[in-house]
């Protein structure tokens, strides 16, 4: 063999070997890695101040179940906070509405609120596009004082409808409007509780109502017509109005798995008040002895008029002022201008 290659050949094997010294020094100088655990972010241990427990829109009505006292860092409180025990009493907050809008789990401050009474107030309550509608209502026609702020009704209509004959008028109630929010009873836009929280009922004799403009029209025109009454709606009847509301192409189903952009649509469909597609029940779909349309006209001379029919004069050689003769049999009644006969079937005309 060549020298020359030889050298080569055992210099390639040196290069090799101390390449396989030092990669093994290095592999075994270096620590195995360990899994160290992350330290849990610090709790706050300052005082509690009230946060949102979910996103409140402007508009919201404050109940219970939408704040609650949480710790705050002592540092970045407000004087605007509500802070647990400073001489603040939380009932104070419940059915005060949102004026300005709180993100989920911030605080809610004295400036985000607007209490009942205050100037604005009715305002703050009203959706974008909505009209505050008053409708005088009694102990029965207000679901005897169990229709609270916040709640949802359905509005009937009953009235009386007259005819053109004679006979009692058609009685007759109709649902037309469903779906619209309470704001207040009365002057109040929030529930009153007793010394142990238990919800007082009251009777009032006004409520006040969310409706669109095109439905305040309407609620006035139907306060002229008759009676208002009101109908306590049932929370479950939202899934109903979904799929209604779905199947008719009036909402829209948000493309995708976005649970935010579903919440939104939920939110539009329970706050939507619904027009049309009215209901109506007549006297005699409660009782046998009530009229179910609208009495009609009595048949006289030359045609329909309003009043009873006039006397018959029979003929058959009477005279004018001669007293009718008694007719036992069918008769066919003739016309003459303002005068109308009977004449029996099978006698002369």
């Amino acid at each position: 063999m060549d020298a020359r290659k030889i050298i080569l050949l055992v210099g390639a094997l040196i290069v090799a070997a101390i390449t396989a010294v030092m990669a093994r020094s290095l592999f075994m100088g270096t620590p195995a890695p360990t899994a160290t655990a992350q330290p849990a972010p610090p709790v706050p241990t300052g005082p509690k101040v009230m946060v949102a427990t979910k996103a409140l829109p402007v508009g919201t009505i404050i109940s219970p179940d939408m704040v609650k006292f949480q710790p705050w860092p002592e540092e970045l409180i407000e004087n605007a906070y509500f802070v647990e025990g400073q001489k603040f009493d939380p009932k104070m907050v419940m059915g005060t509405v949102v004026r300005f809008q709180v993100p989920a789990g911030q605080p809610v401050t004295q400036g985000n609120l607007v209490k009942p009474g205050d100037r604005g107030f009715l305002a703050a309550a009203l959706g974008a596009g909505m009209r505050a509608v008053t409708v005088p209502v009694n102990a029965q026609s207000a679901v005897a004082g169990f229709v609270f702020p916040g709640d949802r009704v359905d509005l009937i209509l009953t009235q009386s409808v007259t005819g053109g004959g004679d006979g009692p008028p058609l009685k007759a109630s109709e649902t037309v409007l469903r779906n619209l929010r309470v704001l207040a009873t009365d002057q109040r836009a929030d529930k009153q509780t007793d010394d142990k929280g238990n919800t007082v009922v009251n009777t009032y004799s006004t409520v006040t109502l969310e409706v669109t403009p095109r439905i305040a029209e309407k609620i006035s025109v139907a306060q002229q017509v008759g009676s208002l009454s009101l109908s306590l709606r049932s929370i479950a009847d939202n899934a109903s109005d979904l799929e209604e509301a779905i199947a008719s192409g009036e909402v829209n189903v948000p493309e995708g798995n976005d649970p935010n952009a579903e919440k939104a649509m939920l939110a539009r469909v329970a706050a939507r008040p619904i027009e049309g597609k009215a209901t109506y029940s007549t006297g005699a779909d409660v009782s046998r002895f009530q009229r179910a349309t609208v009495p009609g006209r009595s048949a006289s001379t030359g045609g329909i008029n309003a009043g009873p029919a006039p006397q018959i004069a029979a003929t058959g050689g009477s005279f004018p002022g001669a007293p009718a003769p008694v007719v036992t049999g069918p008769v066919v009644r003739v016309s003459r201008g303002t005068a109308v006969t009977a004449v029996e079937v099978g006698g002369k005309k």
